[in-house]
């Protein structure tokens, strides 16, 4: 078995229409284990905790940036409040919510331009630090993308297929 759960395994009455039907020896009986199934990483949950990740590593250092690393002011700086709305966006990037990941992704954007700026003009460490938040936006960008794009394709499908 692929260890891939059959999109009508859920429904009793198409699991004759299933492709596993004719190799199963029951159509109504399960053809996974339930206990691998919770355990399997599929790349759609990869690509959301790698989302969940990167957003909390680029929360906690634009804390421990603006504070410890290399703040613009000694002592730490009011920019440590930039880390605010990435924390906002991490309890729905964990549940895996859409509308938080498009948002987050294009809020990550502004992260990305900073990055990049201070990367470019700032001394050392801070111009390396900018190009570790670079690196740490783009991650997110990148994983949230790969998340939503299914789940947008599939809208297009069916508002296609609707009209």
């Amino acid at each position: 078995m692929s260890g891939r759960r059959d999109e009508y395994a859920h429904d009793d009455a198409h699991a004759a229409d299933s492709p596993r039907a004719a190799s199963a020896p029951h159509a109504t009986q399960s053809t996974y284990d339930a206990a691998d199934m919770s355990n399997a990483i599929t790349p759609s949950r990869r690509a959301a905790l790698g989302a969940f990740v990167t957003l909390a590593a680029l929360a906690l250092f634009c804390v421990a940036w603006e504070w410890r690393l290399a703040p613009l002011r000694p002592g730490g700086s009011a920019l440590v409040l930039k880390a605010l709305p990435l924390m906002i966006a991490l309890p729905g990037v964990l549940r895996r919510r859409i509308y938080t990941l498009q948002w987050a992704s294009m809020l990550v954007l502004l992260y990305l331009a900073e990055g990049i700026v201070r990367g470019m003009t700032d001394p050392a460490p801070g111009n390396r630090l900018g190009w570790v938040e670079v690196a740490l936006a783009l991650g997110f960008f990148a994983c949230a993308l790969a998340y939503v794009a299914p789940f947008k394709r599939a809208a297009r499908r069916r508002k296609r297929e609707a009209a």
